[in-house]
């Protein structure tokens, strides 16, 4: 993982945990599987406990650590590191990702509460007026009740907002060409397609894995389908989404926005997303941040004392999965 990272990612109890099921030096932290050090412990390694930062796993460095056989990764996505050398190898993967989609499914459902309240535009509005104002009259449309909510994705964050959604008095759409009616309405939605999404929906928010195929799936035509109004909300990918054409509609006023994550990430300083007033950006913190880090780290300690008592991981990553995943 990142050099850095490790001491912010684990705290003095996990970090106890840790040493205590595996032989493992705290302050040995790598970042390039090449370097001296490196290479000296590999030959020896069965298990790997990585994070943001790690290189991949190539046919070359798993050559070079002939006992390894699990991965805990301590984030999301394994994409990044894990390759198709370690599928061949057989090795065992896990992941936290289902840590690391709490935090983002909350930020998201706090968003989709306040993009109701047209939060954006009222503290505009306040600020500039700095005096007694019919609030009740202005912004006679805002609010929750029964607000159209459309999640695109059931991913394991889109479920994890469709759950915290539920005590909300909310319509709530769904895309996902996966999931049977019958499955979204166990959800607490209706399944829809995407175009009927997009037209009716108050709140859009995006929760598709990033493949080839979902490139652009919020689209100029898609976009243009989203009523005045309208708030689209993006924690997945900046590629889900053309950011030229959200853009074009962001600048000329006629919708809303919060994007946690752009492209490119970061935007070059001159990007008009930066200002307008109908945009709430954010440098990708929707996942894990500050103490909320801990939560992956205990979820690998789980994870490591599962494969250390002969038992299976509790959250597996399988071939299928990484295929299709974020």
């Amino acid at each position: 993982m990142h050099a850095d990272l490790a001491a912010k990612l684990i705290d003095p109890p996990t970090l106890t945990r840790l040493t205590d099921l595996a032989d493992l030096d705290p302050k040995l932290v790598v970042e390039d599987f090449t370097e001296p050090r490196a290479a000296a412990v590999l030959r020896d390694t069965e298990v790997i406990v990585s994070s943001w930062g790690c290189p991949p796993l190539t046919a070359e460095v798993l050559a070079e650590a002939p006992r390894l056989r699990a991965v805990v990764h301590a984030a999301g996505s394994v994409k990044h590191h894990i390759t198709e050398a370690c599928w061949q190898r057989g090795l065992q993967v896990t992941s936290a990702a289902w840590a690391n989609a709490l935090p983002v499914a909350e930020y998201t459902v706090a968003l989709i509460l306040l993009a109701g309240k047209q939060l954006l535009r009222i503290r505009d509005d306040y600020r500039r007026r700095r005096a007694p104002h019919d609030w009740q009259g202005a912004y006679a449309q805002a609010g929750n009740h029964r607000r159209t909510v459309g999640i695109v994705g059931a991913s394991r964050i889109g479920r994890r907002v469709l759950d915290l959604l539920r005590p909300h008095d909310l319509d709530i759409l769904l895309y996902d060409p996966y999931v049977p009616p019958a499955e979204a309405r166990a959800l607490g939605a209706r399944a829809v397609g995407l175009d009927e999404l997009c037209a009716a929906s108050d709140v859009v928010s995006v929760h598709a894995p990033e493949l080839p195929e979902t490139r652009h799936l919020i689209d100029a035509d898609r976009l243009a389908l989203m009523h005045t109004g309208a708030t689209l909300i993006n924690t997945s990918r900046g590629s889900l989404v053309d950011q030229d054409a959200l853009t074009e509609e962001l600048t000329a006023g006629r919708l809303d926005a919060v994007l946690d994550v752009t492209v490119p990430e970061v935007l070059p300083p001159d990007s008009p997303l930066y200002d307008l007033p109908n945009v709430l950006l954010t440098p990708h913190i929707a996942g894990s941040l500050g103490n909320e880090l801990h939560r992956m780290a205990a979820a690998a300690a789980d994870e490591l004392e599962r494969y250390a008592t002969g038992r299976p991981f509790a959250h597996p990553v399988s071939r299928a999965e990484w295929h299709r995943s974020a």
